[in-house]
């Protein structure tokens, strides 16, 4: 697959990442917190079914070899998108994108640093302090409201 085609999808990702908790929202009025946090998570399950069997290349069977901390990437989507159902209505989707785009830039720049999980080490130089600082202040002149 090209750079072109990841950073298009990337965008598009991006893009329903701020319409997500706004329809997460909608339907939490409807039934409930925890109960749209749910049904997200199982309307997610069942699309990545029909790709697992579609078009998966994987082995579901390699399961058991797996450390047990590999597993939590669901609970850590899970409690993302509780807490965001949760705040989105109390703070707007704005400050909610902005505050985890600029958590999630932090922490990732601290993950290539310090090459977490064993992937490409990607030192923190100048220019990402910058960067990191500039998207702090930008966070910052959006949530100050």
């Amino acid at each position: 697959m090209s750079n072109l085609i990841m950073l298009i999808m990337l965008f598009a990702a991006g893009a329903l990442a701020s319409c997500q908790p706004l329809v997460n929202a909608r339907l939490a009025q409807k039934i409930g917190l925890v109960e749209s946090s749910f049904i997200s998570f199982l309307v997610g399950t069942v699309f990545l079914l029909a790709m697992t069997l579609l078009f998966g290349r994987g082995s579901l069977a390699q399961i058991t070899q797996a450390p047990w901390w590999q597993l939590t990437g669901g609970l850590m989507g899970a409690f993302f998108v509780f807490t965001v159902i949760l705040v989105v209505p109390k703070m707007g989707t704005g400050v909610v994108m902005a505050a985890t785009i600029a958590a999630q830039l932090l922490m990732a720049l601290v993950l290539d640093h310090f090459q977490v999980f064993g992937f490409r080490h990607i030192p923190v130089d100048l220019p990402r302090i910058i960067g990191a600082g500039l998207m702090l202040a930008g966070t910052w002149l959006i949530i100050r409201t």
